[in-house]
């Protein structure tokens, strides 16, 4: 399971109004499945900033992926936020918003993820919201995001999960990325793991906020050897342009790793059967495995060439 800054003018400038309609789909439209952008997205966690001593810069991604998710944002009990085990303003981050920075000038969105696998965030908003949802908000304003990844792995209701992307749509507009990172299964309907609710009712309801759903196919909640595991999503009533396939980069994060060929024939498939197929994810970006030679940015790019 996943362990797992600031939107330019330049940026600004070459996002028109209909670019914004067929990410979102139209306003207001409830349990509306908005259609995401023609182009694959290319999704890249990106938590471990230090490894071995060094520091594991994101700037490689660039021409590369079109989504960063940095990981993982907490909410603690003591109403503050943490960037896994420290605040995001610590110098330690510095270099890291800088290149983000430079990442989303060329035009990549940068996101934050909340929660995964180190739990209490979600409960902390449950309990009480208007104390914990202030503070996230803040740090996506200060910090520049573009958007937030909900990865919920603690219960939270239906109600919480709509509450908190309605609010995050009203404080941050339309050309806020919100997106899900459940587990696969859970969007095939066999299992309830990611919150405890439907993911097929919180589409229907409020889709029309959500901007795609990033699917953990590995960990025991999916596989990426072939298609299936996709297409009973797909069976469950999701479009392909909603969902985005999610594998783990390397063999030694947890099961359901997939050698990087097998994976991009999977991804040919799923491009082949479905032109509006949404795009891959890789949980995470320090150790994937390279391809051809290449550091872990040529494992994004790997499934990029696949998706043509």
């Amino acid at each position: 399971m996943h362990l797992r800054t600031r939107r330019t003018l330049a940026l600004l400038a070459t996002t028109t109004a209909a670019a914004l309609a067929c990410l979102f789909g139209p306003a207001g439209a409830a349990g509306a499945a908005p259609a995401t952008t023609a182009a694959h997205h290319v999704v890249a966690y990106y938590q471990t900033q230090y490894s071995g001593g060094g520091y594991v810069s994101p700037k490689p991604l660039a021409g590369t992926a079109t989504d960063i998710d940095v990981a993982a944002l907490h909410l603690n009990g003591d109403g503050s936020v943490h960037l896994n085990d420290d605040p995001p303003s610590d110098p330690k981050f510095d270099q890291m918003w800088s290149d983000l920075a430079a990442l989303q000038s060329s035009g990549t969105r940068v996101e934050a993820m909340l929660g995964g696998a180190g739990r209490g965030s979600y409960a902390n908003l449950h309990n009480d919201f208007d104390r914990y949802y202030g503070p996230l908000r803040d740090t996506l304003r200060e910090h520049h995001f573009d958007g937030v990844d909900l990865d919920i792995e603690e219960t939270f209701s239906l109600a919480d999960t709509e509450h908190l992307i309605n609010q995050l749509r009203a404080d941050f507009g339309a050309g806020f990325t919100i997106t899900m990172a459940p587990v696969a299964s859970d969007l095939s309907g066999g299992s309830a793991f990611s919150g405890g609710f439907s993911y097929r009712q919180l589409e229907q309801e409020v889709g029309g906020s959500v901007s795609w759903y990033n699917a953990q196919f590995y960990c025991g909640w999916g596989d990426l050897g072939g298609t299936s595991g996709y297409d009973a999503i797909l069976g469950n009533g999701f479009s392909a342009s909603r969902v985005v396939t999610g594998a783990v980069t390397n063999p030694g994060t947890c099961g359901g790793y997939v050698e990087p060929g097998t994976l991009a024939g999977t991804v040919r498939q799923l491009v082949s059967a479905h032109p509006d197929f949404a795009g891959v994810a890789g949980w995470e970006y320090f150790n994937a495995v390279g391809v051809d030679g290449g550091g872990p940015a040529s494992w994004y790019a790997n499934l990029k060439n696949a998706m043509g």
